[in-house]
C-alpha cells in the first residue's frame, strides 16, 4: 500500500479529528452516566458501544500512521539508493 504524502496527511488527519471528537462525546456520556445523570446516557450499552468504537477507531488510526511510516521507510531507502547509481548498474 503507497501512500501519497500530500493527500494523506490530511485524510489521518480528519480521521484524528473525527476520532478525537468521538472519543469526547463518549467519555462526556461516561462520567455523566457515573456521576448519576442518566437523562444523558441512554444505556450502558450505548456508552460501551461508543468506547469499543472508539478503540477500533484508534487501532485503525495507528495501523495507518504506521503503513504511512513503513511506506516513507522504503521509499527513502529507494531514493538513498537511486542516489547511490544502484538502479543505474542494473541497466
Amino acid at each position: 500500500m503507497t501512500l501519497d504524502k500530500n493527500t494523506d496527511y490530511p485524510t489521518l488527519l480528519e480521521m484524528w479529528r473525527e476520532e478525537k471528537q468521538k472519543r469526547i462525546k463518549a467519555e462526556e456520556a461516561l462520567t455523566k452516566a457515573l456521576m448519576g445523570d442518566h437523562r444523558v446516557a441512554e444505556s450502558d450499552k450505548i456508552i460501551m458501544e461508543k468506547v469499543e468504537e472508539i478503540e477500533r477507531l484508534k487501532a485503525d488510526l495507528a495501523r495507518k500512521e504506521e503503513d504511512r511510516q513503513y511506506d516513507k521507510m522504503v521509499h527513502d531507502r529507494e531514493l538513498a539508493d537511486l542516489f547511490r547509481g544502484k538502479y543505474d548498474k542494473e541497466k
